[in-house]
């Protein structure tokens, strides 16, 4: 159990006047007590009290659970819901994650009819998007390891090698290093660049093309992000232009990130460096998204989020060009905030890079 992470979300519950918060998802399940299980369609439950009395609710199939607070064990054949509906009657208003699924969220409000049911995820993953130092440090070697490997994969591109092979070889890179992907990689030649979201096929490398590598690995359960835009064996003049338009948004946007800066604010930094150049009909997507446990956390660089940026929070800085059939550029980075700036998780070179 993590004592200092529960008393978080404790606070949290208590702003929003929750007497008990349902938890659901595994991730913040595993943030919160180091417990970790896949139950398929099971219940999997934490359920968190104001008063302390907190419980698990596990099926007999996930084996022992060992806790510190008590857990009700169920058989498949048990009366689920009202064995649940009945630890919780005396919750009045309760916050739920989202991702509890409504085979279980609606049975429990038609049981406990007096109880009001609320949203309440905000509770958790505002306190997981400020990373504490252990979660730091992951973090950093995660990125590490990423770096490490884009580096390698970048040398062994050549001629003909098809994107399917390219992002093969990558996996192998991964589980050397005792990691997995915490996203499907994105390994884009030429034209395919131009989809921010390509599913590696087999289109071969050629001279001439744009290369974007989007990849991430997840170490010890954090995860890494990052995207490079190469070229191979030379560099057309107007992907040139562009892959330096992007860069300087990149740059722009990671000098203005510190704590207290609106979120917002630092989409309109990178975005608007590549509408003054004429394209900014093609940077379709968000500066960046939250990260940690999961790939995409809540919480969004763009201009849809006032809030502003917190010590500890952790999210990418991606802007990029897209010229539908023609290619396209990424360029993304990690950022942890800091009091009066942030700390760039990646440390491959930004320049101009051709390959072979």
């Amino acid at each position: 159990m993590n004592p200092n992470r529960i008393a978080r979300v404790l606070e949290k519950m208590n702003e929003q006047g929750l007497d008990s918060l349902f938890l659901c998802d595994i991730q913040s399940i595993q943030y919160l007590t180091d417990l970790l299980v896949y139950p398929g369609e099971r219940l999997w439950a934490l359920c968190l009290r104001s008063s302390g009395e907190h419980v698990f609710f596990a099926n007999r199939l996930f084996g022992e659970i060992r806790a510190d607070y008590p857990v009700i064990v169920m058989d498949d054949t048990d009366d689920i819901i009202s064995i649940v509906a009945k630890e919780l009657e005396s919750s009045r208003l309760m916050g739920v994650d989202k991702v509890l699924a409504a085979r279980w969220l609606l049975p429990l409000m038609e049981k406990n009819g007096h109880c009001r049911f609320v949203l309440g995820s905000d509770c958790v993953d505002d306190v997981r998007a400020c990373k504490d130092e252990e979660e730091k440090e992951l973090m950093r070697e995660a990125s590490r390891i990423n770096d490490e490997c884009i580096v390698l994969l970048a040398h062994y591109l050549h001629e003909g090698i098809t994107e399917v092979e390219a992002a093969a070889y990558l996996d192998r890179l991964y589980a050397e290093r005792g990691c997995t992907t915490s996203f499907e990689s994105i390994v884009s030649f030429g034209a395919n660049g131009a989809d921010p979201h390509h599913v590696c096929d087999d289109t071969p490398l050629r001279p001439g093309d744009g290369i974007v590598i989007d990849i991430g690995c997840k170490y010890r359960g954090y995860c890494a992000d990052m995207t490079r835009t190469y070229f191979y064996k030379y560099a057309p003049a107007e992907y040139a232009e562009i892959y330096n338009i992007v860069l300087r948004a990149n740059e722009a946007a990671e000098k203005f990130v510190k704590a207290g800066q609106r979120l917002c604010d630092i989409d309109a930094t990178a975005r608007d460096i590549i509408a003054d150049k004429g394209y900014g009909e093609y940077f379709t997507h968000r500066l960046g998204h939250f990260i940690g446990r999961e790939v995409h956390e809540k919480g969004d660089v763009s201009a849809a989020w006032k809030s502003t940026a917190k010590a500890g929070n952790v999210f990418s800085i991606e802007p990029g060009i897209y010229l539908p059939g023609k290619f396209g550029v990424r360029i993304e980075d990690l950022v942890l905030v800091t009091e009066d700036g942030c700390e760039i998780l990646n440390h491959v070179s930004k320049e101009l890079t051709v390959l072979g």
